[in-house]
């Protein structure tokens, strides 16, 4: 019997087999091999870049207590509450007025006219901060005055280190640095502590005044509710009984007490009096609450008082504001972005998740082959379409199309409809289902096919049906795998950029969750849409660049975590292949 190949060529060929063998080892083991160092230099870069934030931001939260900015936004805070005292007004203005041209059918000029009174009213009650806003105004300059003297002559301290470390000690010598002494320079602020104790106490002896007149509370024909004379409410607040220009049980005559009132009928509606009522709960909330609490903390403000070590993390990881270029004071608040991210990609889940799920169930346990070959590549075609098109898509056509649909009447019954925004969480969220369905869609077909087929056999050889089987035995079983697809979906929309960047909404604040189901129509602003729009505009090497890079490692370890979350769910419930 010959044989095919001669054996005096077998170790030779064995020899070819085993480099070729070695050469394909070597080639995807480097491979990998590059990939890790690849990861381990962004890993190293990102970290050396990112965590010299905290140190500079410490730096700067020391410069703003030293400078006495501090002191000035803790005074401020009583004219920010106001401010949402003024806003309420204006709401129940707005409605009062809707009420009379919708309900009395009267012309806006009209309507206006007969609301003239409660104007009248609103600017005092807006004018009653007027000594805590010159107090700011008088502290403002002052203090912003010392702050940019500090950084000039701490300019001069990193431009002296560069000089010296690149060799020039000559020119090093030139700089001429005068450091301040914030121990003077803060007196004059210090000093300022009476005046700014006098205009908190001025502006709430004026809403108290206010308050006591009948002319919005206290009427008798003002609603059911206030028949009893004056309101209780408008004598008690949470601080104790006050001091009323208005005694107690003292009833303002009806002649005197409704003719003002006729002018704006419409406030007799029992919803407006209960936002009136409202109304002077929080204002008398903000005279008995807030203002004695911001009087004590400019009491107990020292400047002198160091700040602590752990400032700069508890800014960034639970700071509320996302302020950049500011003339005043830059903060950086990861929570706005964090939860912009988080609601956007949740919206995302919401949709994705149900179309993906089912599409990969029914393309791997019902579809016939044909539908298999056209409906699979149709939907990881989706993953192949850029970003940045479908971005453009959202605010040509999507954004456009929800707005215009959400006013229809019949949908007014949605929460959030109709939505006044165009690019808000819900446009960048449905944007995103879309891209986020092919990758859990792939994942998710790959786990229901990887079930042990003597699973379906022995369900069916019971008396199950095929449904019965790919519901209650093939899906089931396949669990781990979709959690695992659905969490790698996650991951991919949560780094997504270019279509929250464009249809989003960029409003860096924390969505208003009070709002329940609507908050999904509000703007937001995530962590990929801050990195992509300030990166090319901040200067190399400063706190704001730094913050960019801090916001790069919280994004980079959060892919970890869900990719980790997700591998260890599909490791731990894997079933054997057959």
């Amino acid at each position: 019997m010959k044989l095919a190949t001669p054996y005096s060529s077998l170790p030779t060929t064995r020899a070819r087999r085993g480099i070729a063998a070695r050469a394909i080892r070597s080639f995807f083991g480097s491979t990998a091999l590059v990939s890790l160092v690849v990861l381990a230099l962004i890993t190293i870069f990102l970290f050396r870049e990112g965590l010299p934030f905290f140190a500079g931001s410490q730096a700067e939260i020391t410069l703003y207590r030293r400078a006495g900015l501090e002191y000035v936004d803790i005074l401020r805070r009583a004219e920010t509450q106001h401010a949402t005292l003024t806003r309420e007004l204006s709401d129940i203005r707005q409605q009062t007025l809707q009420h009379l041209t919708d309900t009395e059918h009267l012309a806006i000029p009209d309507a206006n006219a007969r609301l003239s009174a409660f104007d009248d009213f609103a600017d005092r009650v807006s004018d009653a901060i007027t000594p805590v806003r010159g107090m700011i105004s008088d502290l403002s300059d002052t203090v912003t005055d010392i702050k940019t003297r500090a950084q000039v002559e701490n300019d001069k301290v990193i431009q002296r280190t560069q000089l010296l470390d690149a060799g020039k000690p000559a020119e090093a010598a030139q700089v001429k640095i005068t450091p301040l002494d914030f121990a003077v320079e803060i007196k004059p602020v210090l000093a300022t502590l009476p005046a700014s104790r006098d205009a908190l106490r001025k502006t709430a002896d004026a809403l108290r005044a206010i308050l006591a007149e009948p002319l919005f509370f206290g009427v008798r024909d003002f609603s059911p509710a206030f028949d009893s004379g004056i309101y209780p409410a408008a004598r008690t607040g949470k601080g104790g009984p006050i001091n009323w220009p208005v005694k107690s049980g003292t009833e303002v005559p009806h002649s005197k007490a409704v003719s003002p009132l006729r002018s704006a009928t419409a406030l007799q509606n029992t919803t407006l009096a209960a936002r009136m009522t409202a109304f002077q709960a929080h204002t008398l909330n903000y005279i008995n609450t807030t203002l004695p609490a911001i009087e004590r903390d400019l009491a107990a403000w020292d400047p002198k008082q160091p700040v602590p070590f752990y400032a700069s993390a508890a800014v960034f990881f639970f700071g509320r504001d996302w302020i950049t270029g500011s003339f005043w004071q830059d903060w950086y608040g990861i929570l706005p972005l964090f939860t912009g991210s988080l609601l956007v990609s949740l919206i995302a889940l919401v949709i994705a998740v149900p179309l993906g799920v089912g599409a990969a169930i029914y393309i791997s346990q019902i579809a016939t082959p044909r539908e298999q070959r056209l409906v699979k590549p149709a939907i990881e075609f989706i993953a192949a379409l850029p970003s940045v098109v479908l971005g453009f898509f959202g605010i040509a056509v999507l954004g456009e199309l929800l707005r215009s649909t959400s006013q229809s009447p019949w949908l007014d019954w949605l929460p959030g409809f109709p939505i006044i925004e165009r690019l808000n969480a819900l446009t960048a969220g449905c944007l995103l289902a879309l891209i986020s369905i092919p990758t859990i869609f792939t994942l998710a077909e790959d786990a229901l096919t990887n079930v042990p087929q003597s699973l379906r056999h022995a369900s069916l050889a019971i008396g199950a049906t095929h449904l019965q089987t790919t519901l209650r035995i093939i899906t089931p079983a396949a669990l781990s795998g979709i959690i695992s697809a659905v969490l790698l979906g996650f991951g991919r929309v949560i780094g997504e950029t270019m279509v929250v960047l464009l249809c989003a909404g960029n409003r860096a604040t924390i969505p208003d969750f009070s709002a329940g189901p609507a908050v999904v129509t509000q703007p937001v602003h995530t962590m990929t849409g801050i990195i992509a729009q300030e990166m090319g505009e901040v200067v190399r090497g400063s706190v704001h660049y730094r913050a960019l890079f801090a916001v790069g490692m919280v994004l980079f370890l959060l892919a970890l975590l869900i990719n980790y979350a997700a591998q260890k769910i599909l490791q731990r419930h894997q079933l054997p292949t057959t």
